[in-house]
């Protein structure tokens, strides 16, 4: 992957995405994906059928249904960072993660999978992210009626990821007892 490293400025993304970009900015892109992808690595080897259903309180998502969201919303991030680098006038709406959730029926998947899954994702992003010249990079257009760059919408992939493995890690996997795994 080619080296993106990033000091994300506040006019490349919208508020509502400042946890995700402060997780992950100013850092190398490539380490944040492997560091990323390490981490559901460990975790698919360590979970079982059983535990990989665990919610840690009512109405919160299932460990099957975290790992599905996190490829989905790469999946859509990327296409976003796709379409804002090749048609930066294209309007893109936004999406429902809970009605994504919800219709995917994650639960039902075999976790090997929700595994190939997250695997096809992560390279199709990678390589994607080779694609992308420095100008695209900066590329700027409206996401979910914000303003994104390309590389903030790529740095937001990481963060996002990064989000749901601090969750997974207080209060998921020590009610499993499973040691957390710090990034």
């Amino acid at each position: 992957m080619a080296m993106i490293q990033a000091d994300i400025q506040p006019d490349e993304y919208g508020d509502y995405y400042e946890g995700y970009i402060s997780l992950s900015n100013n850092k190398p892109l490539a380490e944040l994906f492997k560091k990323n992808t390490e981490f559901i690595e460990t975790l698919f080897v360590r979970l079982s059928g059983e535990n990989a259903l665990f919610r840690y309180a009512e109405g919160k998502w299932s460990i099957k249904e975290m790992v599905g969201h996190i490829s989905d919303t790469e999946r859509i991030f990327s296409y976003r960072a796709l379409s804002v680098a090749r048609d930066k006038n294209r309007i893109l709406s936004g999406y429902d993660h809970n009605l994504f959730v919800e219709s995917a029926n994650f639960d039902s998947h075999p976790l090997d999978l929700l595994q190939k899954q997250y695997h096809a994702v992560r390279q199709a992003t990678l390589v994607l992210c080779d694609s992308f010249s420095e100008d695209d990079l900066l590329k700027k257009g409206e996401v979910n009626s914000t303003i994104f760059s390309v590389r903030a919408l790529l740095y937001a992939i990481a963060g996002h990821e990064m989000h749901h493995i601090n969750i997974l890690n207080e209060r998921y996997l020590p009610s499993l007892d499973l040691s957390p795994t710090r990034l």
